[in-house]
């Protein structure tokens, strides 16, 4: 008779608020739910583009109903999405949505794995994503990653069939997929993986199909199933009061800078998989039909199996202890068995379940978040037995701290604190704590990690090793605890943050573009940071070529750790147009840091502390501009403001509330920012008074909205139609189908120079129909595509004009495009 219990979840759910970090403090349903996954030998794999793309339904089944290993493999980490939780875009998102994912399985039960592919943005065709991803770099990860998880399921979100008519990021994951299916048992390909981990087979490759993938409820009604494996999903756990559905929505909102809030759903659900390779299973009920999932399956297997199925089978709810005897014999089977894949993984599940059973609370504390290398702190080490098993400490060991070492081993008496401080601990080497694919620069498509044992990993793990090595009932066994940082908020109580090795010194630049528009100098401010006391330094600020600084290097000291100190380089662009980067270089000592600090502190992750190279963008921009004030009505959210006023504009928001024709008239344009039209409804009440401002002789410009949520379909005071016509390749050949017009003339003459350099696309969401008020300005067109012309429309109203433009400036001004700024003052200057 199948036992089933399922409070597990609710220190799932707990546990994800509390992060990684923080010790296990299971109930003994969740010790059982953990004991019926150890007697469990199958694994099952699900695979996609990016977070957010998983079914969380589909890998919480796996994980919490059929017992299964599951992972999940998501090919980026997301770092050409949006963020709304904070500004941080491209690396620093992916550094974010990262941890979203871990949070996302650390609720749904799965594991979570990488490639090194990154972001880059939206793309049409999966020939273009291979293409900057590098397929073969990719596909390699792809291949590893399965070697080293050994997935007998492999379930695909997306379908390969239909390359074009979706995301490419989304038809390369199923793809790759396919490929790596058919190449993971061949040991010439990718052959360091092979040795590394081993040649694998996995018995079936799915696609996780539907309705939607059928274009109607109707037409997937009338499909051949034949070939479909339905598989419910909507169970209820009466323990928890949870639905899987439920479940799968707590799961989803963890990905909170997409905005994927999501409400549980109950009753019954159903998955359909649609068999692509491998056996079809004879039992569609049963994913792992024909694979065996018991003890037997490996070596040695039958007479560990036989003690641990009789422990799930009189498993004690009561007191788990009791049943530490038996779990110790079956430890040690394990610990005897050859080297293999699934010894590796068994030996540390039953070691948590034997410490679980045992009450065992291990805990490592540095008495700091974070130290620079050669100084000295301290470690408490805390460990307290709630169990009436005999347990003894034979010593604390680490590679970076010593701990008082005694003759005999020391006894820890039930519900009796044993607590041990190092003597002197310390880190020598300067590999610093920073997420590890962003230590060196990589390409456009793919990060670079040179250690090829990281590929696949989701972050660095057990960095700050501690080992606990003790006896049970006389028996030898060890753990390893990470080495952690808490301290006592009055409002959160207990907080947990990671610890990190820091460099002794970092520095920013502030302001990450720098704008100049006349010859004039400026001075930029560099701030220092100091990683330890006492710091004394020199710091030179690097200029592109051509471009002058004063002084050329600044004396620095800063006398305690975490200080700031401000320091001022004055900087002269050259005469000419001229674009570049600033970079710092700081010695101290005989050592050089080139690190910026970035820290990523939200309630719903982890403390992240990144570091990246220091450096900010200038621009000395050949630019003319007429009118002086800008009003903006914000959107979705965007940096147009501050990078209009880099150029000499004065910018006013201006709240919906207070959008009257008389408020307008004081501007000599107005700017709205992106998506307002889908994000702000009160827009749809203050049309009337824009397109009066317009008729009057204002110049109103709107950045792109989506096609679909518009808050009315009046945009403009002409026809207007919105697509989802987009260029995403930001080198596309640009033509000028109005070489004459203004805007493409006064007060800049807009060459193609001007669209060199553009970032990550040209532009999205273009309009396709028009009146013949517009005036197409611009074609373009990505590789293989027709020529859009919707990329920037302008329409004479009354005595001014109304502008739509689906161009990127919302990227291309905060990244300090010169073409773009110099098109954008066009735009404004428009009719003056």
């Amino acid at each position: 008779m199948k036992k089933t219990t399922f409070s597990l979840f609710a220190f799932l759910l707990f546990f994800s608020i509390t992060f990684a970090q923080q010790p296990e403090k299971p109930t003994t349903s969740e010790i059982y739910h953990n004991l019926q996954k150890l007697n469990f030998l199958g694994s099952a794999m699900y695979l996609a583009a990016h977070p957010d793309d998983e079914n969380q339904r589909l890998i919480s089944y796996l994980a919490n109903e059929v017992h299964a290993r599951t992972a999940y493999l998501s090919i980026t980490r997301g770092d050409g999405g949006q963020n709304l939780v904070g500004p941080e875009i491209r690396e620093l998102l992916g550094v974010i949505r990262t941890q979203e994912l871990l949070a996302a399985r650390r609720v749904d039960g799965g594991q979570q794995f990488f490639t090194r592919a990154n972001d880059f943005g939206y793309s049409k065709h999966p020939d273009e994503t291979l293409e900057i991803w590098n397929k073969e770099e990719v596909l390699g990860d792809v291949v590893s990653v399965i070697r080293e998880f050994q997935p007998d399921i492999i379930i695909n979100r997306f379908d390969y069939k239909n390359p074009g008519n979706t995301h490419g990021h989304h038809t390369s994951s199923a793809m790759l997929s396919i490929d790596a299916f058919d190449m993971v048992n061949d040991a010439s390909r990718y052959p360091f993986s092979a040795k590394e981990y081993g040649t694998w087979q996995p018995k079936r490759l799915f696609f996780n199909t539907s309705w939607w993938f059928y274009g109607s409820q109707k037409k997937f009604d009338k499909a051949d199933k034949s070939k479909l494996v339905a598989i419910e999903t909507g169970e209820y756990y009466p323990d928890l009061g949870l639905s899987n559905g439920e479940i799968a929505a707590l799961s989803k909102s963890m990905h909170k800078s997409q905005g994927f809030g999501n409400t549980g759903v109950r009753g019954s659900q159903t998955e359909y998989l649609e068999f692509l390779k491998g056996d079809f299973p004879k039992n569609k009920s049963n994913l792992f039909d024909g694979i065996n999932t018991t003890w037997s399956r490996i070596e040695g297997g039958e007479a560990i199996g036989k003690i641990l199925y009789k422990v799930e089978e009189t498993f004690n709810f009561k007191d788990p202890s009791t049943m530490l005897p038996q779990l110790m014999e079956a430890y040690e089977l394990i610990y005897k068995l050859p080297e293999s894949h699934w010894k590796s993984i068994k030996i540390k599940k039953i070691k948590k379940i034997i410490a679980d059973c045992a009450g065992l609370y291990l805990e490592a504390v540095a008495d700091r978040q974070n130290i620079s290398p050669n100084e000295n702190f301290k470690v408490t080490i805390e460990a307290i037995n709630r169990s009436n098993a005999s347990i003894e400490v034979g010593s604390i060991t680490s590679m970076f701290a010593n701990f008082p070492s005694t003759f005999k081993p020391t006894p820890l008496y039930k519900n009796k604190k044993y607590y041990l401080e190092s003597s002197y601990s310390t880190f020598t080497e300067l590999d610093f704590s920073t997420p590890y694919w962003l230590k060196d620069k990589g390409t456009i498509g793919m990060y670079r990690v040179d250690d090829k044992e990281l590929i696949g990993k989701p972050e660095l793990e057990n960095q700050f090793s501690v080992k606990f090595n003790l006896t049970i009932d006389g028996k030898f066994i060890s753990f390893e605890r990470n080495l952690i940082y808490k301290f006592n908020d009055p409002v959160k109580g207990e907080v947990y943050q990671p610890f990190d090795v820091l460099p002794e010194v970092t520095s920013s630049i502030p302001k990450k573009v720098t704008i100049f528009e006349t010859n004039e100098t400026r001075l930029i401010p560099v701030i220092v940071r100091a990683g330890r006391n006492q710091l004394e330094g020199t710091i030179i600020l690097v200029t592109p070529k051509g471009w002058d600084v004063s002084p050329k290097s600044q004396e620095f000291s800063i006398a305690k750790k975490g200080d700031k100190k401000t320091l001022l380089f004055t900087v002269t662009p050259p005469k000419e147009q001229s674009e570049g980067t600033l970079k710092t270089l700081i010695k101290v000592g005989d050592t050089y840091y080139n690190e910026e600090l970035i820290t990523i502190d939200y309630g719903y992750i982890p403390l992240q502390q990144v570091l990246l190279e220091t450096q900010a963008k200038v621009a000395h921009i050949n630019l003319q501009k007429k009118g002086e004030k800008i009003g903006y009505i914000k959107g979705a959210g965007d940096a147009i403001p501050e990078s209009l006023e880099q150029i000499g504009y004065q910018v006013t928001t201006i709240p919906p509330s207070e959008i009257t024709l008389e408020k307008l008239s004081q501007f000599d344009a107005i700017v709205v920012g992106i998506r307002a039209y889908n994000t702000v409804p009160e827009l749809a009440f203050k049309q009337t008074e824009l397109i009066k401002y317009v008729e009057n002789g204002g110049t109103l410009i709107l950045q792109y909205n989506t096609s679909h949520s518009l808050i009315t379909n009046k945009l403009a005071p002409f026809k207007l139609e919105l697509s989802k016509n987009r260029v995403t390749d930001e080198s596309s050949e640009v033509k000028f189908l109005a070489p004459n017009h203004p805007v493409l003339n006064a007060p800049n003459k807009i060459t193609q120079a001007d669209f060199n350099g553009w970032v990550q696309e040209r532009g999205l969401y273009f309009p396709n129909k028009w009146s013949k008020e517009f005036r197409p300005i611009l074609g373009m067109h990505d590789k293989n595509s027709k020529q859009t012309k919707g990329s920037l429309l302008v329409a004479q109203y009354g005595k001014g004009y109304y502008i739509y433009t689906g161009l990127s400036f919302f990227r291309e001004l905060p990244a300090g495009v010169s073409g773009a700024y110099r098109l954008f003052a066009n735009i404004l200057s428009i009719g003056k």
